[in-house]
This record gives structure tokens, sequence and C-alpha cells, in this order.
């Protein structure tokens, strides 16, 4: 692979599986550009959408930053509720469950994560 990779978020591909969720555009945004070092994925959410699911990564300890790219939502979290909004960046530790409600506009969200101390395992 070539030094650069540039790619507009809507051409990269959205899983579009059996376990997709209406609602939901999940791009795996690093993989389709190439990205080994950590994880990074692009997400739409539609307004009303209550499809993101609540979850936590206690198990694999990877911490998570979310930047706000589009829209607005409401983050719940283990430890309150957050109003976030375009250009707002959010890190989550590995230990608090979240779970994002977009707002009437939607949310178009990049989440980056990886594991503190850790190789990235490409399996993600």
């Amino acid at each position: 692979m070539g030094g650069v990779t540039i790619k507009r978020i809507d051409a990269c591909d959205y899983y579009q599986g059996p376990n997709a969720v209406p609602g939901i555009k999940f791009r795996t945004a690093g993989r389709q550009l190439g990205v080994t070092a950590w994880g990074m994925n692009v997400l739409d959410l539609e307004a009303g959408c209550t499809g993101y699911p609540e979850h936590d990564h206690v198990q694999d300890g990877q911490e998570e930053v979310y930047v706000v790219l589009n829209g607005s939502a409401t983050l719940v979290t283990s430890a309150g509720e957050f109003p976030v909004e375009a250009g707002m960046l959010i890190r989550v530790a590995a230990d608090t469950k979240r779970k994002f409600l977009p707002g009437q506009d939607g949310l178009r969200l990049l989440a980056i994560g990886g594991t503190p101390g850790q190789a990235y395992p490409q399996s993600r």
C-alpha cells in the first residue's frame, strides 16, 4: 500500500449484514484506509434511532475517543448524561458504559479506540 490513502466518508462501505441495526450506518473507516495501529469507525445514526448499543470495554480495556462530525446527541453513560454536538471531542474510559441517542438532525460520529500499552489486534 502506498503512503497516502484518501477516501470520502460516504464512499466507505458500511455494514449491512445480519446484525445491522436499523438507522445506523457503521463504517469501518480505519480498516478501509489501511490503518493498523488503532480502531477507527464512522457511525451515522438517524434522528430517533435508539438502536446504538449500550456498551463498555471492560473485557478488552479499550479506551474510546469520539469526534462529533455532524449533528448532535445525548451521550448517556454510567457517569451521567451529556449533550454533545459537532466539533466536540469525547473520551470514554473502558469501564464506562455508553450509549448515543441522536438529536433531531441525526449524528455522524468518528470513533477511535485502542487499549493502553497494547498493540491493536487486527481481528476487531
